[in-house]
């Protein structure tokens, strides 16, 4: 059953299941690598490439969860939710706000998360 029935529950909740900064970090890198191969698909029209963009996106996040945070992936269960949070999450890495959203949620800089949030 679905514990998040609203995205504002969700969100905090996703940011404390990609605590470790190695797990962001993977995710960041199949992110930038989907949007990748999702321009170079489109640049050169090749749509068989775009079955590769989400491939290129989950592979490393999916790896990180199982080798890093040692979590099920949310996409699992939320899937929508989950994507919408990567590139949310990402967006806030790029952009230097990151952090700010990591402490709301609990997240502390070393990875672990506060007693009272886990």
């Amino acid at each position: 059953m679905r514990e998040h029935t609203t995205f504002s529950s969700f969100w905090p909740y996703y940011l404390r299941e990609h605590a470790r900064p190695a797990t962001r970090n993977w995710h960041y890198v199949g992110s930038t690598l989907a949007i990748l191969v999702l321009i170079a698909a489109l640049a050169t029209q090749t749509w068989w490439g775009l079955l590769a963009v989400p491939v290129a996106g989950y592979f490393f996040a999916w790896v990180s969860h199982a080798f890093v945070e040692r979590n099920k992936p949310a996409t699992f269960t939320y899937p929508l939710w989950s994507l919408i949070s990567d590139y949310r999450m990402f967006g806030l890495f790029l952009t230097g706000r990151l952090d700010a959203e990591l402490e709301k949620a609990g997240v502390r800089p070393d990875g672990t998360v506060d007693a009272e949030h886990a």
